[in-house]
């Protein structure tokens, strides 16, 4: 076959139909493209006018009018921009996706201003066929000696155009409603519509009725030039009245006259939006007021942040953090996205950071690269940089909360925690930056950061070694002791010099280790261990939501020498009383008869148990679960994979019951290990250990309180 180049052929008749009903999504998006378009035919007209190419005439006063008549089933929408020659009608709007804006914008490139141009593919203009059965132009061009234009299709391939009769400068689109899309010109349905897509547009837009009958009363001086008078209300006439002494009363004003006037046109958005001003011009109260206007919460938020930037991108907004009191899985914000005022979408993900979505605000950036429907995002690098901005000016927002007014800060924590946290997962730039400026809660309900926490345990440690006294209460200066218990003499040069660099060596080891922050996930659940923790003047932390998890996960793969381990992971040197080797010795002996008995006992070969003597005496058994099967088993949970039938056993992997030497309790299994009660002992020791860990099943609760009732019985005998 022989090489061939041609032109691709397009059959308006099937491409028509094609552009009218799945261009958009949502058919009433015809009313923000119509208006965008009136708006863009302002700016031109204005940007004329600077250009020395126009003269606006005095008074001007740009704006876009929606009128709606529910008994013609139309919709007019008309602008006091640029207009239109018949040319231009052919060029802009009879060939398809051939955009006037970006024509003009070509032309006026090198004569920019600030106003910016929303328009750009021209496809716009035909999402008015989604709503309507016929639509109409009537057109007039700002140029000189220009006619009149009007322009009417049906909705088929083929058009008129024909001169017009408008006389003033500018564009009316009359727009026909199909039977099925009448509740467009419904007074409600229209106002609910253009407020959603064009509250902050930068010219004002006035809706009306046609053959408006309401009307409404104003006083004389209020009274506009555009007003439509029915009649003047005047005042009535007031009965004379006398003071005390008789006297009339000549100081009072006389009441000002009044007009009943057709209903004005409802001006329906704000050209002047808050996130367009400078962050030092907005108040407190306007901040709130917008908050409220926007988003219909009158909930206050904990604060906010006012985004302003013009390089290497033009973006403005505000970004709320509401006050929330769930988890974050359940949190749902509300981020409106702008282009130049006009209204895009909600939760755009391309440009808002995922984690970020929990707020609420707006973000305004005439930048974005919008698709041919001007409904969402062309997804390339700029909107990725866009997205890592936005991110970056909250860090730094929040470190600067934290460094420059904290008591504040701690204030909002509970509440802005899950938004952090989770930014922490998803995005490692603001992991990193906001590294020291995560806190913790401790025991009692003080906040620190990252850096402190890591100290808060260090002295306590130190002072119970200091203090560290043997099983015969003598203080020990230091683990060498000979075989009697006693402390190493003296004159034992050789042997002390080595006990002291095995001692260094141990030092060294130490330092290298990861640096431990203990945490709490349940404070009644874990009281026993909470208050082994305030005895020895040790703190924890309170973590007990579900992103806690992989939370602490994150910041230990971000900071090396970091290990996060709740206090009934494991027990500390801090909570054991020092022994001596004798003592250790036979302590062991007496752990491997115990272990066995208390694992036949409990029918549990997989049960770690150790045998200890704890400095609180009325501690008789505790039950710790390493902090790697824990984790593991939170993650199962969270993921619902806890019912593949392997959890069970997996959930007493790393169990380890610890048994304290110095309990009444302990010591009797250790002297009776065939002693008639000794088994029921041991059910009882473990399950009081597993209840201080986490909740007994149903069928080991019900065994538990059998148990306890015949121990009970045993001491009524």
């Amino acid at each position: 076959m022989a090489a061939k180049r041609g032109n691709l052929s397009i059959n308006s008749e099937n491409m028509f139909p094609i552009i009218k009903k799945w261009l958009y999504s949502d058919h009433d998006i015809f009313y923000r493209e119509v208006i965008s378009n009136a708006c863009d035919a302002i700016t031109k007209i204005r940007k004329m006018d600077a250009m020395g190419d126009y003269a606006l005439p005095d008074g001007f006063k740009p704006n876009v009018k929606v009128i709606l008549d529910d008994k013609a089933k139309t919709i007019t929408i008309t602008d006091n921009g640029i207009g239109m020659t018949a040319e231009e009608v052919e060029q802009y709007i009879n060939q398809v996706a051939f955009s006037g804006a970006t024509d003009f914008m070509e032309r006026y490139k090198d004569k920019a201003s600030g106003d910016q141009i929303i328009g750009h593919f021209g496809l716009g203009f035909y999402s008015t066929f989604m709503v309507s059965d016929q639509v109409e132009i009537e057109t007039l061009s700002c140029q000189k000696d220009a006619k009149p234009v009007h322009w009417a299709c049906d909705g088929s391939s083929e058009y008129d155009i024909e001169e017009g009769s408008k006389t003033d400068v500018g564009t009316t689109i009359i727009m026909h409603l199909s039977e099925d899309c009448l509740e467009f010109c419904n007074e409600y349905k229209a106002r609910e519509v253009i407020t959603k897509y064009c509250s902050f547009m930068p010219y004002d837009i006035y809706m009306s009725r046609a053959n408006e009958t309401d009307t409404e009363t104003i006083k004389a001086s209020e009274k506009r030039e555009d007003d439509v008078v029915i009649e003047e209300v005047k005042p009535e006439p007031k009965k004379e009245e006398e003071t005390k002494d008789g006297e009339d009363k000549k100081d009072e004003q006389p009441e000002e006259l009044k007009y009943k006037i057709r209903k004005r046109p409802e001006l329906l958005n704000d050209t002047h939006p808050l996130w367009t001003k400078n962050p030092k011009d907005c108040t407190k109260e306007e901040y709130l007021e917008f908050y409220r206007k926007v988003f219909h919460d009158y909930k206050e938020p904990l604060f906010w942040i006012h985004l302003n930037m013009d390089y290497p991108f033009n973006l403005k907004g505000i970004l709320y953090f509401p006050k929330i009191n769930m988890e974050f899985e359940s949190i749902e914000g509300m981020i409106k996205l702008y282009n130049n005022q006009v209204f895009i979408a909600d939760n755009i993900k391309e440009v808002i950071p995922e984690y970020l979505m929990l707020l609420k605000g707006v973000i305004d950036c005439p930048d974005l690269p919008l698709n041919v429907s001007r409904s969402a995002l062309q997804n390339d690098g700029f909107v990725k940089k866009i997205s890592e901005y936005i991110s970056k000016k909250v860090a730094e927002k929040l470190a600067g909360l934290c460094k420059t007014d904290k008591e504040n800060y701690d204030k909002y924590w509970d509440d802005i925690s899950p938004f952090i946290k989770y930014g922490c997962l998803k995005d490692d730039k603001f992991c990193e930056k906001m590294n020291d400026y995560i806190l913790f809660k401790n025991l009692d309900g003080k906040y620190l950061t990252l850096p402190d926490a890591l100290q808060i345990n260090k002295e306590a440690e130190a002072a119970a070694m200091e203090e560290a006294v043997d099983e015969n209460g003598q203080k020990v200066e230091a683990d060498i002791v000979d075989a009697d218990g006693k402390p190493v003499t003296d004159g034992a040069t050789d042997e002390k010099a080595a006990e002291d660099k095995k001692a260094d060596t141990a030092e060294e080891s130490k330092e290298k280790e990861p640096r431990i922050i203990y945490y709490v996930t349940d404070e009644q659940q874990q009281s026993q261990y909470i208050n082994m923790f305030k005895a020895q003047k040790m703190d924890a932390f309170i973590l007990g939501s579900n992103i806690d998890t992989p939370f602490m996960q994150q910041l230990e793969s971000k900071n090396e020498g970091i290990r996060f381990q709740r206090i009934d992971a494991d027990l500390t040197d801090t909570f054991k009383s020092k022994t001596s080797k004798k003592a250790e010795e036979e302590l062991a002996e007496a752990e491997k008869k115990l272990s066995d008995k208390i694992k036949k006992a409990l029918k549990n070969d997989k049960l770690s148990v150790k045998l200890q003597k704890l400095k609180d005496k009325k501690v008789s058994s505790m039950l710790t679960v390493s902090e790697e099967s824990r984790r593991m088993a939170d993650m199962m949970k969270m993921y619902s994979m806890n019912g593949m039938g392997a959890m069970g056993d997996f959930g007493q992997e790393g169990q380890t019951l610890i048994l304290n030497a110095n309990h009444p309790l302990v010591k009797y299994v250790m002297e009776h290990e065939e002693g008639e009660n000794v088994d029921m002992i041991c059910e009882q020791l473990f399950d009081l250990a597993k209840l201080q860990n986490s909740p007994l099943d149903a069928s080991a609760m019900t065994k538990f309180v059998a148990r306890s009732n015949d121990i009970m019985m045993l001491l009524t005998k």
